[in-house]
């Protein structure tokens, strides 16, 4: 009875988060005519893949799809390596303005995304790198939160450990690497997820420095294809296309789902 009652309360906290998804998986499957049916039916009648197909033909989609990948895969890795050198630094030498360097880095998590818009966007431009995908990377290259996550973790790392690989032998970069960086798995996993979601599903900067359509993430090529939602004929090949759009974050996330969650049981307990 406590199990099914358990069963219930979860489904009951999944069904709204998983609501929007069910429905974009059966609206790209419907046709024109079911899509403007009153009241709505809850499964298509005819399911077709016919708008799958048509998103690629209305919009280079598949080129923006890889677009997408590159960026936010390389994106992902220069926040990694950036993140666990830095945070390995902060957390484990001292020198004079460490604190304040920290603290630092820290406050411009808090600064709006607007706010740091125009400056980025005169300094890339000034680098010849508009429309460019550097362009597009210089500001992502390295990230405060992954500093900052990093930081905290490292500094649970035995110091113990670290002077006995110095004993042996062992420069900073190989103690950070064969030594640091396999205690900080949950940690580099669950950073690595929050990255790629976040730079695969950031719009404004790449709308911004980007003017090539060719050069275009999935999200503006996606945002071309909102156009035709002004057509209820259309508005399953918008729901296919978000639905692929989606379909990376997802299956990064599942992949790693049980190194996520470690890492959120290990934050909460200590001792």
């Amino acid at each position: 009875m406590r199990r099914a009652l358990a069963a219930a309360a979860i489904a009951l906290v999944m069904l709204p988060a998983l609501f929007p998804l069910y429905w974009m998986v059966i609206s790209s499957l419907k046709g024109p005519e079911e899509l403007q049916s009153i009241p709505p039916t809850w499964w298509p009648g005819e399911p077709s893949f016919g708008a799958f197909a048509e998103v690629f033909e209305a919009v280079p989609f598949g080129t923006a799809f890889l677009n997408s990948l590159l960026l936010a895969g390389v994106a992902t890795l220069s926040v990694l390596v950036t993140s666990v050198l830095a945070g390995y630094v902060f957390a484990k030498h001292r020198f004079r303005g460490r604190e304040a360097l920290f603290w630092g880095v820290v406050a411009t998590m808090f600064l709006p995304p607007v706010l740091t818009l125009v400056p980025l966007y005169w300094l890339v431009s000034s680098m010849d790198l508009a429309d460019t995908y550097l362009g597009v990377l210089l500001p992502w290259l390295a990230n405060a939160f992954g500093i900052f996550l990093m930081r905290q973790f490292v500094s649970d790392v035995p110091d113990e450990l670290l002077d006995a690989a110095r004993i042996d032998g062992a420069g900073e970069l190989r103690i950070v690497w064969r030594v640091v960086t396999p205690l900080l798995r949950p940690a580099v996993v669950s950073l690595a997820i929050f990255s790629f979601v976040f730079y695969w599903n950031t719009f404004i900067w790449p709308l911004s420095i980007l003017q090539d359509d060719a050069k275009f993430p999935v999200v503006l090529a996606l945002s071309q294809l909102l156009s035709y939602s002004t057509s209820v004929q259309y508005q399953n090949v918008v729901m296919a296309g978000a639905l692929i759009a989606s379909l990376p974050t997802i299956v990064v996330f599942l992949l790693a789902q049980r190194v996520f969650v470690a890492s959120l049981s290990r934050t909460g307990v200590k001792g």
